[in-house]
């Protein structure tokens, strides 16, 4: 976790005095009036971690299939905030990243970024431009220069498996690592990004009040998305972002402070663009459907236990059980060696207290097994090893975390889950598509429970709706009104 500096005024000042002296350390920045100590990263620095970084991001995200119309959109409303900020010498690129997670941040150098989740939850143009107004105050606020200046863009602090052999994978499979490229930001920071983004906001035309209706939704969304994982926190933009009662307040206070402007909304025009946009996995993606994971492009499926959770990242497939403390890990890596399944365990294994090391077969393709002590979150774990001979110079791998005081069970579901491992057939490859989103305009008549009915969400059909619509809990349906729903 990054440390961060503590705010003492008289330090503060002796700070920039001694830094004066070493690398001419501190200056004003025109969007706060503050003085920052941000010598390790200059503007131009900036441009040139933000280049390299989002070239990272686009490997690892992509954009949506056919979505030049939502990509244009997005560039037009940031383009639109961003003329209104203080430091005209950022170029700002704005993209729309093919992700399910609720999930927006900023790079260095300009780069903003949304992911096609966060769309689906915001029920105006104005309310994604509030996100994206606090990300921009987070560049204009300097915010990265900051923190990069003490260490930044390192990683999250990702729950491990430790002594697990592939460490760079393992150490996010339960963490946001994977998910997001930022540390949270300080409370200071947050707060500055609020107050200029709703500043960009008003200047912009755009109701004020967008951003902290955005961060109610947000907070919505994730406490059901938590409730149904069986978390106290889920992982989404709150991870970066962390969002207080106190802060809500504040973002109402700031907006309320300004005069009469605009007022812009663009509830129906926004709507209408996400009219059709994949919901939750893509096709690049593969899906989540109950407990089994389809990837129709990669043509592979297989099953987990009941009660585990999977979560689908961009380079791994994870699947945890909170009762029991289970883990399983699935990936694909390049086999450039072209080796056997157990040449492949061997030298995965290296040097490390590998037991039962043997080669078998799953599903018509060679494999090979072995197991290792390691630990979960401070826990003494079995952690199985599997690997398997996909394709030609591929190899999939399953890394699965046994609790000591596993019973027969939950060994044997383990085990189902390794042999379930299987190539898809034609029909379930036509039949696995993505959910997505249908707008809808209420008639006379209509109420939530009728709107839900048509989603296809496995439970809570009714949370889902209000949640995806920012509706409150005893908020109704407005005949002639238009409502996102999830269809097939």
């Amino acid at each position: 976790m990054t440390r961060e500096w503590p705010v003492f005024p008289l330090f503060g000042k002796m700070l920039c005095l001694g830094a004066v002296v070493l690398l001419s350390a501190c200056s004003t920045n025109p969007a706060t009036g503050e003085s920052q100590f941000t010598a390790l990263m200059s503007p131009a620095q900036e441009n040139q971690v933000g280049a390299q970084e989002h070239q990272k991001v686009m490997k690892t995200y992509g954009v949506p299939e056919n979505s030049q119309t939502l990509q244009n959109y997005v560039a037009q409303v940031g383009q639109a905030v961003s003329r209104q900020t203080e430091r005209p010498d950022v170029h700002y690129t704005f993209t729309l990243l093919d992700s399910p997670m609720v999930n927006a941040f900023a790079l260095p150098g300009g780069y903003v970024y949304v992911t096609r989740g966060l769309m689906a939850l915001a029920n105006s143009e104005a309310e994604l431009a509030g996100v994206m107004a606090h990300e921009i105050g987070h560049i204009t606020g300097r915010h990265s220069a900051e923190r990069y200046s003490h260490g930044v863009l390192t990683s999250l602090g990702a729950i491990a498996i430790s002594a697990a052999l592939d460490s760079s994978a393992a150490s996010q499979a339960l963490g946001v690592g994977s998910e997001l490229y930022m540390t949270s930001y300080s409370r200071k920071q947050e707060s500055q990004a609020d107050d200029l983004g709703i500043r960009y906001l008003h200047n912009a035309g755009y109701d004020t009040f967008a951003m902290a209706s955005f961060l109610n939704a947000l907070d919505q969304e994730s406490n059901l998305s938590a409730a149904e994982k069986g978390q106290s926190n889920s992982v989404n933009y709150f991870a970066t972002h962390p969002k207080t009662a106190d802060r809500v307040q504040q973002a109402l206070m700031t907006a309320g402070s300004y005069p009469q402007n605009q007022k812009l909304q663009r509830r129906n025009e926004y709507l209408q663009l996400l009219s059709g946009m994949a919901y939750g996995d893509s096709e690049r993606q593969g899906f989540v459907r109950g407990q089994t994971f389809w990837h129709p492009q990669m043509n592979f499926t297989f099953s987990v236990p009941d009660g585990f959770v999977i979560s689908n990242q961009p380079s791994q497939v994870v699947a945890s059980s909170k009762s029991t403390g289970a883990l399983i890990i699935l990936d694909a890596v390049p086999n450039t060696r072209n080796l056997e399944a157990l040449a492949y365990i061997k030298d995965w294994v290296q040097d490390k207290p590998a037991e039962q090391m043997e080669a078998l077969e799953i599903n018509g393709k060679p494999a090979a097994t072995a197991i290792l002590p390691g630990a979960v979150q401070g826990q003494s774990v079995t952690i199985r090893l599997v690997a398997v001979n996909w394709a030609p110079g591929k190899i999939f791998r399953m890394q699965i975390a046994i609790p000591q005081k596993a019973g027969t069970s939950l060994v044997d579901d383990l085990k189902r889950t390794t042999y379930s491992l299987r190539t898809m057939t034609t029909e379930e490859k036509q039949s696995v598509r993505p959910h997505r989103l249908q707008i809808v305009t209420a008639a006379a008549g209509d109420t939530v429970a009728s709107l839900a009915g048509q989603m296809v969400t496995d439970r809570n059909r009714e949370m889902h709706f209000r949640v995806l619509n920012g509706l409150e809990s005893s908020a109704g349906i407005v005949p002639g009104q238009m409502y996102k729903i999830v269809t097939e």
